[in-house]
């Protein structure tokens, strides 16, 4: 099968166009035919080499961490799918592969994609919905009535988010651009930092939660807006010790990522609110959920560009430059 393949950790390097075996097939899997994928910053970030610590791939192996399309066939323990299926996912770390024309993929991690979208939206979903859920809902508890901060609310996961909290009854203010006021308010924020003409850090105060994606400068200010007993969780880093057992990293690396967090969660403690790190995972099930609230019309799409398959090295430059509206896709059939 045709893929685009990473053979070495390189800083903006190109990935290779190629030929790929086949995925195997275990027999909790569901083998799918790509029709779109979905592109993310962190698909650059491993192209990098920055999480070489904690996701040890070998190159060469394919990247790509969304997928919608049709499952052509399923192990013999699976239950939930069958061939002829439209699905979508955000594969589980040890298993991404995306940029191809097949993934086999471990049915836990899979759900039926949502009927009123098509696959190109729908592939722009899972990484960023479940990154929003599992920050909203799962780790910060977000009760309606609460308020809180998501950071650029015009990227990806901002765009999910905010519609997210919004479903779920919260006040949400959004950092961005001034080209992108208008966008975000159409998604449901309330209150709107231009951050080329505001410090969000002089103008709010009192927020229950923040989600922070930016830089280690956003994140340190971002303990200001919160109130005492406020959370500040990053899907940015620095990674943390919880983290680190989570993925159950060794007595040095859980070391590291300690050393890594202790001046934010310090300056966490003095501000008199706690600090995480989020790195999401695969969950077909909350992927379900979030079918749900698409069907029903809660939450739609924000989709910036869709690029040809052959076009992934251009579209994995376009993300980087940090400008799109929401998510950029390849049509891979």
């Amino acid at each position: 099968m045709k893929a685009f393949i990473l053979d070495r950790y390189k800083k903006k390097g190109a990935l290779r166009f190629g030929d790929m075996p086949e995925p195997a097939l275990q027999d909790d899997d569901v083998l799918v035919e790509i029709h779109a994928a979905g592109l993310n910053l962190l698909d650059s970030k491993i192209r990098d080499g920055e999480f070489k610590l904690i996701l040890p791939y070998r190159p060469p192996f394919i990247l790509g961490h969304d997928v919608a399309g049709t499952v052509v066939r399923v192990g013999s323990k699976v239950r939930q799918f069958k061939p002829g299926d439209e699905v979508y996912a955000r594969p589980r770390d040890s298993r991404v592969g995306t940029f191809a024309e097949f993934v086999a993929l471990n049915e836990a991690d899979v759900a039926l994609k949502p009927k009123n979208l098509t696959m190109e939206e729908a592939a722009s979903i899972p990484l960023v919905g479940l990154t929003a859920w599992q920050v909203l809902v799962e780790r910060a508890k977000l009760k309606k009535g609460q308020k809180v901060l998501i950071h650029a609310g015009s990227g990806g996961v901002g765009t999910f988010a905010i519609q997210l909290a919004k479903n779920l009854g919260a006040t949400i203010a959004t950092t961005t651009s001034t080209a992108n006021i208008e966008l975000v308010k159409s998604l449901g924020a309330d209150v709107v930092v231009d951050y080329k003409k505001e410090d969000f850090a002089k103008v709010l105060s009192g927020y229950d939660i923040v989600l922070n994606s930016l830089d280690r400068e956003t994140l340190e200010k971002s303990l200001v807006v919160l109130k005492p007993g406020g959370k500040l969780i990053s899907i940015s880093g620095p990674p943390d010790v919880a983290f680190a057992k989570e993925i159950g990293a060794n007595w040095f690396l859980q070391q590291v990522m300690r050393l890594l967090s202790f001046g934010i969660r310090r300056k966490a403690r003095r501000h008199r609110v706690s600090y995480s790190f989020l790195f999401m995972r695969a969950n077909g099930e909350q992927l379900s959920q979030i079918t749900a609230l698409i069907e029903a019309g809660d939450i739609r799409p924000i989709m910036d560009r869709v690029f040809p398959f052959e076009a992934t090295n251009e579209a994995l430059t376009y993300i980087e430059a940090g400008r799109s509206k929401g998510k950029v896709v390849v049509k891979v059939r």
